[in-house]
């Protein structure tokens, strides 16, 4: 794993149009990495396209040369979500019993945005099979290892497994991920980077492969606020632009006493602390008060919640056809669907509608919740990848406190701020549907006083 500062795509973008670097060498220097026998590029693409990505990068090269770049970014190096459609290629979902699937004949909406704003596609990033699970372990195309404690070998937080190691070892300068209760978030508060969820109705969900269609968004994972702000744009079809942090003085913020500060572990617990120690040292108004919204969502989900009921829509024909190639730990929660009825679904519905409402409301007086990304640091793989019952605790675990955010449908971001021997701990700041553009602007902000 790199060990200097890595760039940002604001500062890779300066490189580029000064000529300082090329994007053949962008891309010849992320295969490297990928290609190291010693580093997690096995483990953290399913696929990597070389000499498409270095056919593309002569391609931006030569546009760049002649002055018909598509955007600041052509050129970049950037990793797909094994969930996502890209032409030419088969989604496979980090699954076996997708393989013998016919190649996509379209990019998803999300990746041709990217596209056409000129990113490199190096590979497809591995994943949880089928999206289905917080800790990234993958009994088919391998587990890739958070960047903290490599040589005992921790968790790199899932579902977006393979896309945050990429990010953070230098292998991508940015990953495409999806967050249905933390998918995006939760890698990155292991590895260490910057993840994204938006307000889910914003980037269209066509094209990659459900889990929740109540609960699913699509956000990426990057290096800095302005990197994930820059591609969010991108990807809800807005143009990006200059993102301006907000100052802390007067900021009001909410610390939810409720579930989201239960069973912290005493890294994650003192780092926050610590943190929220800064920010009201820099001015912000920090209260901490309950939240009750969020002690229903452990009822609402008891039979397995959106996530069991709407994937074993989608898995039923494929679980009576091939269930023997799943991977047991995540087709055992798809399953339980099956165990719901349909007056359970609409309880559901209806729980969450309330919820939702309650919850705004609620938020209205403060800029943005603040709370842990996770409740603990990554788990060791050792501990969990032979015993089902640690697994499935530590995924509950580790699932909580994004989800809440899903639930209420928020938008929230994690960044990284490092615990005590450089453990990564993630610091979230959510707020409701629709209020991305505030949450980035205040991220900048909090960005600017932890780095400072």
């Amino acid at each position: 794993m790199p060990t200097s500062p890595q760039p940002t795509l604001a500062s890779l973008a300066e490189d580029l149009a000064s000529g300082r670097t090329r994007s053949v060498d962008l891309v010849e220097a992320c295969l490297a990495r990928i290609e190291d026998a010693d580093g997690e590029g096995a483990r953290a693409f399913s696929l990597v396209d070389r000499a498409g990505a270095l056919k593309a990068a002569e391609g931006f090269d030569a546009l760049r040369a002649a002055g018909a770049a598509p955007s600041p970014f052509a050129g970049i190096p950037i990793g797909i979500k094994d969930l996502f459609d890209v032409a030419g290629q088969v989604t496979t979902a980090g699954s076996k019993v997708l393989a013998d699937a016919p190649p996509a004949p379209r990019d998803a909406p999300s990746v041709a945005r990217l596209r056409k704003a000129g990113f490199v596609f190096i590979g497809r990033n591995t994943m949880t099979e089928f999206a289905y699970s917080g800790l990234g372990l993958n009994p088919h195309y391998g587990s890739p290892r958070a960047p903290y404690d490599r040589a005992t070998g921790r968790i790199s937080g899932g579902s977006t497994s393979g896309g945050a190691v990429a990010v953070a070892d230098g292998m991508a300068h940015a990953a495409l991920g999806t967050d249905t209760g933390g998918s995006a978030r939760i890698p990155a508060a292991f590895c260490g980077i910057v993840g994204f969820k938006p307000t889910a109705r914003r980037v269209p969900l066509d094209g990659a492969f459900p889990l929740s269609s109540s609960l699913d968004s699509i956000g990426p994972m990057a290096r800095s606020v302005a990197c994930c702000a820059a591609l969010d744009a991108i990807l809800a079809g807005e143009e990006p632009t200059l993102l301006t942090a907000r100052p802390l003085a007067g900021l009001r913020l909410l610390i939810p006493a409720t579930v989201a500060l239960d069973e912290l572990d005493s890294t994650v617990a003192s780092a926050f602390e610590a943190t929220i120690a800064r920010l009201s040292q820099a001015g912000a108004r920090v209260t901490s008060a309950p939240f009750p919204e969020f002690g229903e969502v452990a009822g609402i989900n008891a039979k397995g919640g959106f996530t069991a009921a709407e994937s074993y829509a989608v898995h039923r024909a494929l679980l009576a056809e091939k269930a023997e190639g799943y991977d047991p730990r995540v087709s055992v929660r798809i399953k339980r669907g099956a165990d719901q009825s349909a007056a359970d679904y609409l309880d559901i519905l209806a729980a969450r509608r309330a919820l939702i409402k309650r919850a705004t409301a609620r938020l209205a007086p403060y800029d943005a919740l603040v709370l842990p990304t996770t409740p603990v640091i990554p788990p060791r793989v050792a501990d969990l990848e032979g015993d089902d019952a640690a697994y499935g605790k530590a995924n509950l675990l580790i699932l909580r406190n994004p989800t809440l955010i899903n639930m209420i449908d928020g938008c929230a971001i994690s960044l990284p701020v490092a615990g005590e021997g450089g453990a990564p701990t993630g610091l979230m700041l959510a707020g409701p549907a629709e209020s991305d553009a505030r949450i980035f602007a205040i991220a900048a902000g909090i960005e600017a006083v932890l780095k400072g």
